[in-house]
């Protein structure tokens, strides 16, 4: 944006966790009507916690599905499926398999939180999305976490003692609360300049249908 742009900026709070499809299901599509509708936005994510109390080994990824909401493994697969072809469409690459599983997240939030205030937090959390769901890593491991830092041109010895400090603990901890106690309860969730929320991934269309709402209401 050139100094004499005269486009407003409009602020969208993504609620999200790192392991979460339909988080980078609804960015893309965000971004998508971001295009569309050539709108300057300052986007800031959110943390959320889909399994705060997983363990450090993580869980088989069909197996948690099928004991959290009785997913058959038929109908897990079509999920699957069905979120494999939704990320072609959208530029995004699932690689899931027999072996997927699922991670605790809260040192990558304690990261992204930290990386927010370097001016990195975006790159960084596509940079988990990317590491979770392409690569099939696991983002509670201290190497992946790292490596994702490097991806996002961040310090990986001031993110080590981001972890080894939990100088950042409080923060998320405070932060989570803060949106749970406004009724957000699952993710995606998405605030547009402070006003409209939309749940889940709502699509191209509909985002883009609230941009030009909130750019009319800030020309």
């Amino acid at each position: 944006m050139s100094p004499a742009d005269p486009r407003p900026i409009i602020q969208i709070d993504v609620v999200s966790d790192v392991v979460c499809p339909w988080c980078i299901i609804g960015f893309r599509q965000l971004d998508l009507a971001l295009q569309q509708e050539n709108v300057l936005a300052n986007l800031r994510w959110h943390p959320f916690e889909l399994n705060p109390t997983m363990g450090p080994d993580g869980q088989n990824l069909r197996e948690h599905i099928a004991e959290k909401y009785g997913s058959t493994l038929e109908h897990s697969q079509q999920a699957r499926d069905r979120l494999t072809a939704l990320g072609v469409d959208l530029g995004f690459t699932f690689k899931f398999n027999d072996n997927s599983r699922i991670y605790n997240t809260f040192s990558a939030h304690q990261l992204l939180d930290w990386a927010e205030a370097q001016g990195r937090q975006h790159p960084l959390k596509l940079a988990l999305f990317d590491a979770y769901f392409t690569q099939q890593q696991d983002v509670s491991d201290l190497d992946v976490l790292l490596g994702a830092v490097t991806a996002a041109g961040l310090d990986t010895d001031l993110a080590r003692q981001v972890l080894a400090s939990g100088s950042h603990v409080g923060s998320v901890r405070e932060k989570q609360q803060f949106w749970t106690s406004r009724g957000i309860s699952g993710v995606p969730s998405m605030v547009f300049g402070g006003k409209y929320l939309l749940t889940g991934a709502q699509g191209t269309e509909t985002y883009a249908q609230v941009l030009k709402r909130c750019r009319a209401e800030a020309a």
